[in-house]
C-alpha cells in the first residue's frame, strides 16, 4: 500500500541579501542552503503530519555551484519515503535569479534555466501518532 505523502513537494523563494556574503566575489557559505532546507522540511512536517518535526540527519549534501549574495534561490523539498516516524526528503536549491552589478549597483537577471547550486537527502523524525 503506498502512502498519499510519498511525493509531496514544497517550494520556498529566498532572496539572499548582500550582508550573508562571507567570501570574495560575493559568495554565501553552504551552510546557507543547508539552513533553508531544515525551513522547507518544517513546512513539509506540518503539511505531513500536523508538527513542526526535528531534523534528525542528512544522508547526502553535494555543493555543486555557487551562491551569491543577490541570488534568489528556489528550495524544493520532496518526501521520497515515509517510516512510522521518520520522513525521508529530497532537497534542491536553484539560483533561479542572478544580482548583476556588472551592469549597476542593483541590476538583476531571471536566469533562462535554473542553476542547481546544492542537492541533499535528509530525514526528519515527527512524534508518535494519536
Amino acid at each position: 500500500m503506498s502512502d498519499s505523502r510519498v511525493g509531496l513537494t514544497v517550494t520556498h523563494r529566498r532572496y539572499v541579501p548582500y550582508s550573508h556574503a562571507h567570501y570574495a566575489g560575493n559568495l554565501v557559505d553552504g551552510a546557507y542552503a543547508l539552513g533553508l532546507f531544515g525551513d522547507v522540511a518544517t513546512e513539509v512536517c506540518i503539511r505531513t503530519d500536523g508538527d513542526e518535526g526535528l531534523f534528525a540527519s542528512y544522508s547526502d549534501v553535494q555543493f555543486r555551484a555557487p551562491m551569491k549574495a543577490g541570488d534568489v534561490l528556489e528550495v524544493v523539498a520532496t518526501v521520497t519515503r515515509v517510516g512510522t516516524r521518520s520522513r525521508t526528503i529530497d532537497f534542491e536549491a536553484r539560483v533561479v535569479c542572478r544580482g548583476r552589478p556588472d551592469r549597476g549597483e542593483s541590476a538583476a537577471e531571471v536566469l533562462g534555466e535554473p542553476i542547481v547550486a546544492v542537492t541533499a537527502t535528509g530525514t526528519v523524525v515527527v512524534p508518535p501518532s494519536a
